[in-house]
This record gives C-alpha cells, structure tokens and sequence, in this order.
C-alpha cells in the first residue's frame, strides 16, 4: 500500500497524544496547581513583608541621619552624597552603640496607626471616602483629600514628638518609653509643661506646611504611581508571553512586583521633589522644643537646636540666604543610600522569587510528537 504523509497519523497516535494531554492538565489541574497557588501566597507575602521591612525599618537609620542633618542649621558639611553620610553614621554608632541608629522607630509606627485611625473613624462618621478609583467622581476625590488632610492635622501633634525622638541625641536624653509621643503630643497640644521659650512656634501655625507637605506627598506618590502602573501594563500588552509558559510564572510576574515597583517610584519622586520643603517642615517643628541633636559634621559631640523662624516662608527665606540653595538638601546623600537599599533588597527578593518559581512552577511538557515515516 501507499505510505503515509506527515500530515496523516494512525489512530493509535492520535489516542496517545489524547492521553498526554489529559495527563498534563490533571497533572497540571490538582494538587500541583494548588500547591503553586499556596506558593506564590506565602512569596507575595514574603516579597511585600521584605519590601515593608525595608521601607520601615532597614532604612530608618538613613531616616534618622537624614533629619538630624536637615535641622542641623550650623553645619558646613551639607551631606548631599551617600558616601560621607556612611562615615558619619558608623561614628556616630561606634560612640553611641546600637541602638541610637534606631531611635523614634516605635513612635514613627505608632504615629502611622494614629493616622490610619483617624482616617478610619473620619470616614466612618462622614461621607467622606477612603478611597478613589479612576471613575471617582471630582467632588468624591476632593472628599478623599479633604480626609488625608484632616487626618494630617489630627496626627500633627504626635508626629512633633516622634520627630523629636527621632533627632535628639542618646547622650543628652533618656530612652523614651514606647507610648511617650502619645503624652508628649497631647502636651504639644494643649501646651502642658512646653518649654518657656518664645521661639516654640504653636500648633496652628505647623498645620500649613505640614498639611501642605503631606498632601503633596500623597498626590505625587499616587501620580506617580498610577503612571508607572499604566507603562508597564501597556508594556506586556506588547510584548505578550509565551503560551507555554506556565501561569504560576505569568501570576508571578505580572501580581507582585509591578505594584511594589510602581509604589517605590511613587515614593522616590515625592521624596526627592519635596526634600526642600520637607527641611523647613521639620525645622518648624523642632524650634524651640530644646532638642540637642548628634554633630554631624564628625559624628561626635552634640550641639542645640537654636533657630528662631517665624513661619514657613521666612524660614525658606533664611535658609537660602545663611546656608545658601543647596542647605534646603542638607542629608540628600542619606535618602539616596535610602533608596539604594530599597532598590537592592527588592532586586534581590525578585532574584529569589524568580528562583523558586522555576524550581516550583516547572511544568512538564508533552514528549515531541515523532513523524511517521
């Protein structure tokens, strides 16, 4: 008889190739499947914790050198590169121990809750929303600014303390118990047992600025942040992935790491643009509270806080005619070395993930289908 074309098969074939396919999809469709599923929950999680851990915590010592250099209003080592700030900090941490690179840890988590508290209790009594989509309505988004805002001004006076705990040098002062920016807020407040000194600037002529800075912050982050998202989703528009490529991988991919790529974006833009009026912000803040802070021009000896603004835009004013354009940047090195930590534990997590999804995810393909001859 004739002998058979490539394009024709005998019927056993064709039932053998049947039969691997349903092999692969059971394979691919049970325990495995759901197996891959509880693996990418506990590496999201992991990649968003390693990601909060860094933003909070591994990064608050630049944090902590960061604004004791922008309240250090006599300095002549401004500190605009990564490179001097590490030598400062390992000095200051040698005479000092540990612990004084992690101080106002506590308080800063505890001014964050108050924030989101306060938020939450706002929108509960109001119809003001918690969140907005892009099919939010401009007097819907209004009401949502006019939250963060109010929010703001409720956590102002906690955050003055925690400022405070975060700057003030270890040797001039006692370690602060967990809640004490609670009690020193309410003090701020009401002006109990304030300092008697006339430069202490009161509550209500903080809440500009701070209100300004805070809503600024949020609005470029989530601008920031939105467009990043939309440019990467276009990109895989473009670039589609392989069909064969399993899920899990494609889930890996195209969950995580957009959403905390695009925040770490969102934050580095409003970070960097508002580091001038971050500067006057805390400056505002800390007159007049005593507060001696590290050196930081040497990393050794201590030195007071003696300022005497009258407001926001005098403050400005004063900083760039005594220290010049570049004192608004003063500690600019320790938010780059900031980021730069970011950056590398989200590229190392991302090296890990992307590890374990090819070890985990691996699917079996079919055997290649042999030509009959």
């Amino acid at each position: 008889g004739q002998g058979r074309t490539g394009a024709e098969q005998p019927p056993g074939d064709e039932d053998g190739e049947a039969q691997q396919r349903v092999l692969r999809d059971v394979d691919m469709g049970t325990p495995k499947q759901y197996s891959v599923v509880q693996m990418q929950r506990f590496a999201g999680f992991g990649v968003g914790l390693a990601s909060l851990l860094t933003e909070n915590v591994l990064s608050h010592p630049c944090i902590v050198f960061r604004r004791q250099c922008q309240v250090h209003h006599c300095s002549y080592r401004y500190h605009l590169q990564p490179f001097s700030v590490l030598n400062v900090m390992l000095k200051i941490q040698g005479a000092q121990g540990f612990s004084t690179v992690w101080k106002g840890m506590t308080s800063r988590f505890v001014v964050q809750g108050i924030q989101l508290g306060s938020e939450g209790i706002i929108a509960e009594f109001t119809d003001f929303p918690r969140e907005v989509t892009t099919h939010s309505t401009f007097k819907q988004l209004f009401k949502h600014i006019a939250l963060k805002g109010l929010s703001i001004v409720v956590t102002l006076p906690f955050f003055c303390a925690s400022l405070i705990e975060t700057v003030q040098s270890d040797i001039a002062s006692e370690t602060p118990w967990v809640l004490d920016c609670v009690k020193e807020g309410f003090r701020r407040l009401l002006g109990w047992g304030a300092p008697t000194t006339t430069r202490l600037l009161p509550v209500w002529k903080l809440v500009l600025p701070t209100v300004l800075y805070g809503l600024l912050h949020y609005l470029i982050t989530s601008i920031v942040q939105y467009i990043a998202l939309v440019l990467m989703r276009q990109g895989k528009d473009r670039h589609k992935f392989d069909a064969d490529e399993p899920l899990a991988d494609r889930n890996m991919l195209e969950t995580y790491f957009p959403e905390l790529f695009a925040t770490f974006l969102g934050n580095l833009f409003s970070d960097v643009l508002l580091f001038p009026l971050e500067t006057v912000m805390h400056r505002l803040h800390i007159q007049g509270t005593r507060t001696i802070i590290d050196n930081t021009d040497w990393g050794a000896g201590v030195l007071a806080i003696n300022t005497r603004y009258e407001g926001m835009t005098e403050c400005f004013r004063i900083v760039v005619r005594e220290e010049g354009f570049f004192g608004l940047y003063k500690g600019f090195g320790a938010l780059i070395l900031q980021y730069f930590l970011h950056a590398a534990i989200l590229k190392i997590t991302k090296l890990i993930y992307d590890v374990m999804a090819e070890n985990f995810t691996s699917t079996p393909k079919a055997p290649p289908r042999q030509r009959q001859q």
